[in-house]
């Protein structure tokens, strides 16, 4: 039998990490073998633990993990450069006669791995150009005229995500139509055996759990990982991921402790709705419990048709 590629995906703090060890595991029992790929656009970064709640070495079952602390918090993350280590990680797994199992919630992240999903072009000096802008009139300007351009994509876009409207606009200014932060139509898959898997908490305990994830952080130093990384060199991106970024307003004094805190819950449950509605949108996936029985996800029928 060829080896598959299971995603285990949705909202941050339901349970993918957990479910994704307890899956290889049965996968061993069942005879086979099974590796880990990282689909969380932070946990790429070295020394983001604390507050990515990355899953330490120690804990993760001998079990063999990919594409986690394989960038500097000064570099910037690019999911089309994930695409393609992504997919050669995969490859390799495939070639050892393992399982592949992709765990994370960055939607884009994971869609550009298991869908036929492919990138506009790139120009460099377009992109510094608007950069530019960004920081000269902010993101509002940009989304406006983004808004203007292609009402489609500027929907399916946060306004205050400048990475994001840049992008957009890069890739408008170059007549090629943007893949917007959506999935197409019909997405075909990249891998002819995939099973696409969602881990589901109700919206109440959800809140519950990531607020008190929040709190966690604060308790196990995140405000110190954080001034400690600020010492290495921080990045655009690193800087401004959830949390990180509180706790160094925090350092700053321009937040309480408890402000900080309180913003980073509220923005952790706005992000989680985003994550729920982009896993939402995929076909054929099934949507499980964070207890699901991992030999009950094995038993399943996987899809067979090539993409």
């Amino acid at each position: 039998m060829s080896a598959r590629l299971w995603a285990l995906v949705g909202a941050t703090g339901t349970g993918k990490t957990a479910l994704s060890l307890r899956l290889a595991e049965a996968i061993h029992t069942a005879g086979g073998a099974a590796e880990v790929v990282n689909a969380d656009a932070m946990q790429l970064y070295r020394g983001m633990d604390i507050g990515t709640a990355k899953l330490p070495e120690a804990e993760r079952r001998g079990i063999p993990h990919h594409l986690f602390d394989v960038l500097e918090p000064a570099e910037e993350a690019a999911v089309a450069a994930y695409q393609d280590a992504a997919r050669a990680a995969i490859s390799q797994i495939h070639e050892r006669g393992a399982d592949a199992i992709l765990v994370g919630g960055s939607g884009l992240y994971v869609s550009s791995v298991v869908f036929d999903f492919r990138f506009p072009p790139h120009d460099d000096a377009l992109r510094a150009a608007l950069e530019e802008r960004l920081l000269r009139e902010g993101p509002g300007a940009l989304f406006a005229e983004l808004r203007a351009q292609d009402p489609v994509t500027a929907a399916r876009i946060d306004p205050r995500n400048g990475r994001r409207v840049v992008r957009a606009l890069e890739v408008l200014a170059q007549g090629a139509a943007t893949h917007g932060a959506a999935l197409p139509e019909e997405p075909a898959l990249w891998h002819p055996r995939t099973q696409l898997v969602g881990v589901h908490v109700e919206r109440s305990e959800l809140v519950l759990r990531l607020d008190e994830r929040v709190h966690g952080m604060w308790k196990a130093g995140l405000p110190a990982e954080a001034a400690a990384l600020q010492e290495q060199g921080l990045g655009v991106t690193a800087q401004r991921a959830i949390g990180y970024a509180q706790a160094l307003a925090q350092l700053r004094g321009e937040l309480t402790e408890s402000e900080a805190i309180a913003q980073t819950q509220a923005l952790t449950r706005r992000y989680a709705r985003r994550q729920v509605s982009w896993f939402r949108r995929y076909p054929s996936i099934r949507w499980v419990d964070p207890a699901a029985d991992a030999g009950e996800l094995l038993a399943a029928p996987f899809r067979t048709a090539h993409p």
